[in-house]
């Protein structure tokens, strides 16, 4: 399977790369193909530094090349990007891809951390992507309160909870082995992608809770 990550040269993306390269082909996409493709080369070095062999090929390519040659698409950007780049690459995705949104609509304030969806009444990110996708249904929701920091250290073991929510069982179960994939990570399905709002809300909520409490890259877990 060919898991591309839009937003690749990103922490999150780096984490995704080297995670998943044991088992499937990532493809790094970013605006810039030469620096996609310069990030592709160090994380498949890590990568090998770490695993000693893995099952795929990390390659680096311009956002629209990612798009169109994925079977999973991982949109690691911004919210206020949501527009500019999905309207131009989703439209593009292959039949069946399997898009993954952990993006959240996040803005800091004087008081912390809050949901621009509630405090400015704007959609949900899922909302947004989800009106440039060709087929609505393979839009799934995951992976917004996983640690940063964490993720794209593999010597790290990430025990939390993963919020889930989509459509469609069959693009589900995909991001949930994908989430499996990962050690001590569990999908939680929280249920459609309606309700995708609940998940995006923990990540404001975590971020407040870490701040204030001063702990270090928390996650969530359901006991």
């Amino acid at each position: 399977m060919k898991i591309g990550i839009i937003g690749g040269t990103g922490g999150m993306g780096k984490g995704f790369a080297l995670r998943w390269c044991r088992n499937h082909d990532i493809l790094i996409g970013s605006r810039d193909a030469a620096r996609a493709n310069e990030a592709a080369q160090e994380y498949f070095t890590l990568a090998i530094q770490q695993f000693g062999t893995v099952k795929g090929k990390i390659a680096g390519k311009d956002n629209l090349c990612v798009a169109k040659e994925s079977d999973v698409l991982v949109l690691s950007i911004p919210y206020e990007n949501i527009d500019s780049i999905c309207s131009q690459l989703l439209p593009n995705v292959k039949d069946g891809c399997v898009v993954i949104s952990p993006i959240v609509p996040l803005t800091k304030t004087d008081a912390g951390f809050e949901f621009i969806s509630f405090k400015e009444k704007k959609p949900s990110a899922f909302e947004l992507v989800q009106k440039y996708m060709k087929d609505k249904s393979k839009l799934v929701s995951a992976f917004h309160t996983v640690s940063e920091k964490k993720l794209i250290d593999p010597k790290l073991i990430l025990d939390s909870d993963i919020f889930v929510c989509g459509d469609s069982d069959s693009a589900v179960n995909i991001v949930n082995n994908l989430i499996g994939e990962i050690k001590n990570l569990r999908p939680i399905l929280l249920g459609p992608g309606s309700l995708s709002y609940l998940a995006e809300t923990a990540t404001p909520i975590l971020l407040n809770a870490m701040i204030k409490n001063k702990m270090k890259n928390p996650g969530i877990k359901i006991i």
